[in-house]
């Protein structure tokens, strides 16, 4: 293949299928889905076995890669919620009439094509492809050689789905991965409506600097968590715990621990034995070094300045000591990515005011920055997380793969 233009007229052509759609059938192709997903879990494992073969065990994407039958049956019930919420388009948002009789109404339409680049992370097939048929849209999958195996399975079924219902496949298409078709689909203007880059900030950057095509980013989640010094030590290892290490690869666990000096010692008492017994590396200021040093903690670095503001996938965060709420909140505007930031404390007033003054799309008081998710938040699914602040803030999700239209009815009338 030395082009995609045919792909891409394909999926321009079936938008009029989709958009068709009613809803009752929306939620019969989705269940089936589900169904066939939970009917071919075999299958899945061994394809995904075919990509996780060829990972080194050390790469930190390896988790993000994997499937389980359990993780298989998430996604089977991310279909089904999906399925049971309402459809975000055709929806009137506004109506009047105007003095020369004219009824001007604005509705939400679908956006069109969806196209979605993105790295080792197969769930996102089937979120993307169960949220875009729901809302109206065709997708445009772009994944990673990594997944190739895997995403090629899941397409299949997803476009034995349609094909069962008599619909055109194109509505869900898998792109080459080769990276020589990349910047045919950034330029795609006449058949692309949006691109949606999920995946390292390289991947991000790539795309936002080389498209011709409107992106919505899903950023890069450089999380802080902040320990106040009237937090209980205690609730803060089990918070700053739960958003390090139990899934260290996604975007919105924890980087940073931000502590006050006067709660620094009796927190690292607490966190150091949580965090050794999942071998996290530690870098750590001047500070927090010395109490870890203190209490023999096995798996300590000597921070640097790099190491603030770093997004690390992996079993490894970074500590920094401040004296203050407002030291904190200076070192979260210089360092965070605005995705996720959270404070532990037990003062109600610096728990608001880090609510409003943090700019982030999700902002958290004593929880785990791990709960921003579509599906956690009720979304069903997530195409991403936006850290970007036109059209979609945070789970980008249903909701917001439509566009505004305006609807005009005269009878004659001229300007």
């Amino acid at each position: 293949m030395e082009s995609i233009q045919s792909l891409l007229e394909q999926a321009s052509v079936a938008t009029i299928a989709v958009k068709a759609l009613s809803d009752d059938k929306k939620e019969e192709i989705l269940r089936l889905l589900a169904a066939n997903l939970r009917a071919n879990i075999s299958t899945i494992l061994a394809e995904n076995k075919l990509d996780l073969d060829r990972m080194p065990d050390t790469d930190p994407k390896k988790d993000r890669l994997l499937l389980t039958s359990a993780r298989i049956e998430d996604l089977a019930k991310s279909v089904e919620d999906i399925a049971g919420l309402p459809d975000p388009s055709n929806r009137l948002l506004s109506e009047k009439i105007l003095d020369n009789g004219l009824l001007v109404q604005k509705i939400t339409v679908p956006l069109g094509v969806v196209g979605v680049i993105y790295e080792s992370r197969p769930n996102v097939t089937v979120d993307v492809a169960a949220l875009c048929i729901q809302s109206g849209n065709v997708c445009l999958l772009r994944g990673g050689t990594d997944a190739f195996y895997t995403n090629t399975y899941l397409v299949a079924i997803i476009q034995e789905v349609l094909a069962a219902f008599d619909l055109d496949v194109s509505i869900v298409q898998l792109l080459p991965a080769d990276r020589k078709f990349m910047p045919e689909l950034l330029t795609a203007t006449k058949y692309v409506d949006i691109l949606i880059p999920r995946g390292s900030q390289q991947l991000i950057d790539y795309v936002r600097e080389h498209a011709s095509v409107p992106v919505i980013e899903t950023g890069a989640g450089v999380c802080h968590t902040y320990v106040e010094a009237s937090a209980n030590p205690v609730t803060a290892a089990k918070i700053i715990t739960n958003a390090k290490v139990t899934r260290p690869a996604v975007c919105n666990s924890l980087d940073t621990v931000i502590a006050d000096r006067e709660i620094l010692e009796p927190l690292l008492m607490e966190l150091a034995p949580e965090l050794e017994a999942y071998q996290v590396e530690i870098f750590a200021d001047p500070e927090s070094y010395s109490v870890l040093k203190g209490l023999s903690y096995p798996f300590l670095i000597e921070a640097v300045e790099e190491d603030f503001g770093r997004e690390f996938l992996d079993f490894k965060c970074s500590i920094k000591t401040v004296g203050n709420f407002e030291e904190a909140m200076k070192h979260i505007r210089k360092f965070s990515s605005k995705h996720s930031e959270a404070i532990v404390s037990g003062n109600l007033v610096f728990c608001e005011r880090f609510l409003h003054e943090v700019d982030a799309a999700a902002v958290y008081t004593n929880a785990s920055t791990r709960f921003t998710d579509g599906g956690v938040f009720g979304l069903g699914a997530e195409i991403g997380i936006s850290t970007q602040k036109l059209h979609a803030r945070g789970p980008f999700a249903l909701e917001k793969l439509v566009t505004e239209k305006w609807i005009v009815r005269g009878q004659g009338q001229v300007r």
